[in-house]
């Protein structure tokens, strides 16, 4: 069982995100918006379900999903897709730095 990743984390910074999103063929606009966001994360984990709430100004969006298992993820909302995601946590990295594919989302833990 992963360790338990509970808590509310304040965007930090970011970086080459704007090049992982072309590389996703998000249009220029969204990209421009997704630029300016300083998104914060809520993670409730209860063993291996985990409940992702990312917070921002512009549009909030939960994911459900157990660690390990890959699930359709329903990103119509945010670009119009579905893709197919899993998330394995890297447990040799720092348990404050959140990241997602390559773009170097970093974020502080801060507990309630």
């Amino acid at each position: 069982m992963p360790p338990n990743l509970t808590g509310y984390y304040r965007f930090v910074s970011q970086k080459n995100l704007e090049d992982y999103l072309q590389a996703l063929n998000i249009n220029m606009a969204l990209r421009k918006i997704a630029l300016l966001l300083k998104p914060d994360k809520e993670i409730d984990q209860q063993g291996n379900h985990m409940t992702v709430k990312t917070l921002s100004t512009f549009r909030n969006y939960i994911l459900e999903f157990e660690v390990g298992v890959e699930f359709e993820e329903d990103l119509r909302i945010v670009d119009g897709r579905k893709c197919q995601s899993s998330f394995i946590p890297a447990f040799s990295i720092v348990h404050n730095h959140l990241g997602r594919g390559t773009a170097g989302l970093r974020a502080e833990r801060r507990d309630p």
